[in-house]
């Protein structure tokens, strides 16, 4: 397997630290022992999480007013791959990429399922793009996509996502993530009923051409594009929409997608209930949809979230496979060091979830001990994991502190010279 950052330099990295770790990990072995947890097992968990890294995110992002771009971004998605392998490299637990089309079609899949094998990746979930105009498509979804008036145009967008499939099976991935900016921006400008039925229609001939062993991603999204109303705009909608189509349909949840205030986690748990639970495309929001780097706002919140979802798996609940990727736009800073860092809180989240004493926490759920539930839920949170996380990483082979072993390979200022700018994005994003 190729690696892209100078194993000796990880290595001597490592050893710079290894003595503080080893230090930090048996005084957290003691504290958790008093608990009656075991930090090996927790270790081991640690070792088999893994979160998806979208092959986009290793772009710089931007907004409708700029983009900044950075040096040495990747132009195609054989350079993603190379970016997203160093990430793995040093975190150990981003071991899949989620492509996008058309973004990243290649003429040979074959080729690029080998360049990433090589690398150490394999794919997650195959997004497909509808939202906006490609140069060779023949007919516009200025109007809307799977939900445009027009026969023809929703025969264009269905086509694209039965490509997506194909292009999918020749990459080794199981699912399709669906997401539409379809919608409308004045009242009265579409009828709110007859959109949603085309989509049914569009997506039920999309269903049915998955593979067996696949699943439907419906992802939501409450405003963006389509300011006034958008179709599938919450996750009620993604729900009863996926409810309409099949057992392989669920629905998405991405961190930026929902109202202020929204309780997120409930939805989370309503979602795992009923079956229904896709997955998570994982970021921070302060106003809207703002993709900010996972866990840089509201930490609790996403512990909050993998509380419910190490829930489901202490309680084994039956189907409960959940798709975990990063989905976040990088305007201000190196995107490897962001999604390093994004990919380490996420991970942080999930360990943390897996010392909350749950049969204590049910105990008091169940006696109406409100004061109690919510500390003990605390006690798990304030607990600092990043012992275990590293411990985790070193074990598998990658760094003690990713970020500082990223910046003292040069990867960057390497690629940089290799890759020269063209002002435009790579990713695809604006």
């Amino acid at each position: 397997m190729t690696k892209l950052i100078n194993s000796d330099l990880v290595a001597a990295q490592n050893d710079k630290q290894l003595q503080a770790l080893q230090a930090d990990y048996d005084h957290l072995a003691v504290q958790l022992a008093r608990r009656g947890v075991d930090i090996v097992a927790i270790t081991e968990r640690a070792k088999v999480f893994q979160v998806a890294v979208p092959s986009w995110g290793t772009g710089t992002g931007g907004t409708r007013f700029a983009r900044f771009p950075g040096i040495g971004e990747p132009r195609n998605i054989f350079e993603k791959l190379q970016d997203c392998s160093v990430i793995n490299q040093l975190v150990c637990c981003t071991g899949s990429v989620s492509p996008h089309f058309p973004w990243d079609k290649v003429d040979d899949f074959s080729e690029l399922r080998e360049a990433a094998d090589d690398l150490g990746l394999a794919f997650d979930a195959i997004n497909s793009n509808t939202f906006q105009d490609q140069p060779s498509q023949p007919l516009s979804y200025k109007y809307g996509s799977l939900t445009h008036t027009s026969e023809a145009v929703r025969a264009q967008a269905v086509a694209h996502n039965l490509e997506c499939i194909e292009w999918g099976k020749a990459l080794g991935s199981t699912a399709l993530t669906v997401w539409i900016g379809d919608g409308s921006n004045f009242a009265g400008q579409s009828h709110f009923q007859r959109q949603l039925e085309r989509y049914l229609e569009s997506a039920r001939t999309i269903y049915a051409a998955l593979p067996d062993e696949w699943s439907l991603f419906l992802e939501h999204k409450m405003f963006e594009p389509a300011f006034y109303s958008t179709v599938i705009q919450d996750w009620g909608t993604s729900v009863l929409c996926a409810m309409e189509l099949g057992e392989k349909a669920k629905s998405l949840v991405d961190l930026g997608h929902h109202a202020p205030n929204v309780n997120i986690e409930m939805i989370v748990a309503r979602l795992i209930q009923f079956g229904k639970l896709a997955g998570f495309h994982f970021n921070d929001s302060k106003y809207g949809d703002d993709d900010l780097d996972s866990g840089s706002l509201h930490p609790y919140q996403q512990f909050l979230i993998f509380n419910e979802l190490v829930d489901a798996e202490y309680r084994q609940q039956p189907g409960f496979n959940p798709a975990y990727m990063l989905d976040q736009s990088h305007n201000v800073t190196d995107p490897i060091e962001s999604l390093i860092n994004s990919a380490e809180e996420v991970q942080r989240s999930y360990v943390k979830a897996l010392l909350i004493d749950r049969e204590a926490l049910y105990g008091f759920q169940e006696s109406n001990d409100a004061l109690m539930a919510t500390n003990t839920l605390k006690a798990a949170f304030n607990i600092d994991v990043s012992p275990i996380l590293a411990m985790a990483r070193l074990q598998l082979g990658g760094a003690i502190a990713p970020l500082t072993s990223y910046r003292a390979s040069g990867y960057r200022q390497s690629v940089a010279q290799q890759r020269p700018s063209t002002g435009e994005s790579g990713s695809g994003i604006v």
